[in-house]
């Protein structure tokens, strides 16, 4: 019996398994219609402990164009909120559906559901990767024509679950990355020794960098996201260290001609971006938004083929 598929994060992936989902997400983007009943007579949950706009839609609208059934679930209305374990919930899960994705903190959560289940499990987030995001943000660059290793990328702000996972996949790929940061809140070090160890097989290069201006001279794309995140306490001194990491005007003007500005969304609006930025001819956030479709579909597809 062949061995089930999950996605939990992008170490369990190679370059070569990522680019074809990369190129998958691409050919499903101009057609799917191969695939409008791939999922027939599959039902699919979301188990969601966080709040979700472009990943609950996102994946809704996925299992349903690909002829699947989505069942949404929150840990509130489940026997897991009366202390049912989360092996159990595993295995009964995998007697009704034919796969999950989990919304939620610890990454042990996945990995548990995983690990007693019988059905694919997919990480919708967790407080330390976001494997779903940043594959659609791979697939994103490469419709730019800049998945190569002379790409001049630049994520800045505050070090979280989705700079982990961006992490992961850039240095798997080859790919160079400048982290502008204060030095009091740089990335995960055991993440961050991982992508090192990855950029030495791949010959890519990793900078943590806190001058601003430094970490974005040259970059033809800025990335950054939130300063809290959900669940987070909101940190008045994290904040004032994270000001001049601000994607503004001034920023803008050490990057390179044609800059281009990434934010996985939600964003709160003239903290880690300004709206000038945000609304600009330069972000490209909302086709970041588009792909999260286009990607998880590919995903999808990957899974149950």
């Amino acid at each position: 019996m062949e061995k089930k598929k999950d996605f939990l994060t992008l170490k369990d992936y190679s370059k070569d398994e990522i680019v074809s989902l990369i190129k998958l997400a691409s050919s499903i983007k101009k057609d799917d219609t191969g695939y409008s009943n791939l999922l027939k007579g599959k039902s699919i949950a979301m188990l969601f402990d966080k709040h979700s706009t472009r990943t609950r839609l996102s994946f809704e609208a996925g299992i349903n164009q690909l002829g699947g059934n989505c069942i949404y679930l929150d840990r509130e209305t489940l026997q897991i909120k009366r202390g049912e374990t989360q092996e159990d919930s595993a295995r009964v899960f995998s007697r009704y559906l034919d796969g999950l994705i989990i919304r939620t903190f610890a990454q042990k959560t996945v990995e548990t559901f995983a690990g007693c289940g019988t059905i694919p499990v997919i990480n919708g987030l967790t407080d330390l990767y976001h494997p779903c995001q940043v594959l659609s943000d791979l697939f994103t660059i490469y419709e730019l024509g800049m998945l190569n290793g002379s790409l001049h990328f630049t994520y800045v702000g505050d070090c979280n679950n989705v700079l982990n996972s961006i992490l992961i996949g850039f240095t798997k790929l080859g790919l160079n990355i400048n982290i502008g940061c204060p030095e009091k809140y740089g990335p995960d070090e055991s993440v961050f020794n991982y992508a090192v160890n990855e950029a030495k097989k791949s010959g890519s290069k990793v900078n943590i960098i806190h001058d601003p201006a430094q970490a974005v001279s040259g970059a033809e794309i800025i990335y950054t996201d939130v300063w809290v995140s959900m669940g987070d306490e909101y940190q008045e001194d994290k904040i004032k260290e994270l000001e001049s990491f601000q994607v503004n005007r001034e920023l803008l003007s050490h990057a390179g001609a044609g800059i281009r500005i990434m934010h996985c969304l939600p964003a709160h609006r003239d903290q880690e971006i300004t709206s000038e930025i945000m609304d600009s001819a330069a972000s490209i956030v909302l086709q970041q938004a588009e792909n999260r479709l286009h990607a998880q579909k590919a995903l999808l597809v990957y899974l149950y083929s």
